[in-house]
């Protein structure tokens, strides 16, 4: 008869050894070796369907999507975010199940299917909200704003990226407020409104100076200089 500990032990040792995995593709992400990443996650998520571990397999699921996605195999990436989707909501994960519709928002965004992108934040947003996620709520506020301005629908945009910049100032995240004042800024500029953004392009560009943001920074001064020439 086997030991149940031995038995609690190999699972261990597996769950050990597919996060390592997992933290070997993130790490080969990070730079920018993407078949390499691949390569690792692949292993993790082999493992984490082994033992059974669903919370690992969404997660490696979700990173291929990632991986796939920055390659630009869009409809690749798409399919692991479905699936990685599916064990989120079956297992009751809601955090997941909102970044997992927001990363189907985005995925369909850059194949400009923008109305499709929409229905994925929408449903993101409404998850965040449910469970207190001002983090998610913010960036699912911020991508609504950049679909609706896609969309043309500049007022749409301007009311979906002032509520994210409520949130990005609440929770302190500078880097945020200073992509939300930017795109703001991009917005009137859109309306021709040239006085309302130069103010948000000059309050975004105050905090990319601050934080050291050098896209916050050359984003604004390109912009600046563009509608006051």
């Amino acid at each position: 008869m086997k030991n149940p500990l031995d038995f609690q032990k190999k699972i261990e040792d597996k769950t050990k050894t597919s996060n390592i995995f997992g933290a070997f593709g993130m790490a080969y992400s990070h730079l920018a070796q993407a078949e390499k990443a691949i390569e690792y996650y692949e292993k993790a998520l082999v493992i984490s369907r082994e033992i059974g571990d669903w919370k690992g397999e969404g997660t490696h699921l979700e990173n291929l999507g990632l991986v796939y996605s920055h390659l630009g195999q869009v409809e690749k990436a798409i399919e692991f975010y479905e699936k990685a989707l599916v064990i989120a909501s079956e297992i009751g994960g809601r955090r997941g199940e909102g970044v997992r519709l927001g990363d189907l928002g985005n995925a369909y965004s850059d194949q400009g299917k923008v109305e499709k992108a929409i229905e994925y934040y929408e449903k993101a947003l409404v998850v965040s909200r449910d469970i207190g996620d001002r983090r998610g709520e913010e960036a699912h506020l911020g991508n609504l704003g950049n679909a609706y301005f896609n969309l043309g629908q500049v007022e749409k945009a301007i009311e979906y990226h002032e509520k994210a910049l409520v949130i990005a100032r609440e929770i302190g995240s500078q880097r945020n407020e200073g992509a939300h004042l930017g795109n703001l800024g991009n917005a009137y500029s859109d309306l021709g409104q040239v006085e309302k953004a130069i103010e948000y392009y000059e309050l975004a560009l105050v905090i990319g100076k601050e934080i050291k943001d050098p896209r916050i920074i050359n984003f604004c001064e390109k912009n600046l200089k563009s509608i006051k020439s």
